[in-house]
């Protein structure tokens, strides 16, 4: 893989990228295969981006104690709406 390749980035590194990119694509200003490169660049880091926060979302799982004190794993999702309806009680 190459320094440019965006696997080769951190989650924010590619992020960083991702948002110069958008403004450069924004003004207007560059040639038409410039911004043709650039928005495959952009693509390439939105791929990245998703498959990064997938990774990150499969891994987060929380530990936490039930009303037993015993030790549970549960995924994020169930966390924040169990949460939720604890914070209405």
């Amino acid at each position: 893989m190459g320094k440019d390749d965006p696997q080769d980035k951190n989650f924010e590194a590619a992020l960083e990228e991702l948002e110069a990119v958008v403004e450069q694509l924004e003004t207007g200003e560059l040639p038409l295969e410039e911004s043709l490169v650039a928005f495959e660049r952009g693509v390439g880091l939105v791929v990245h981006c998703n498959r990064k926060l997938t990774e990150a979302e499969k891994k987060v799982e929380l530990l936490v104690k039930d009303k037993e004190g015993k030790m549970q794993f549960k995924v994020l999702d169930a966390v924040a709406l169990h949460d939720q309806e604890e914070d209405k009680v």
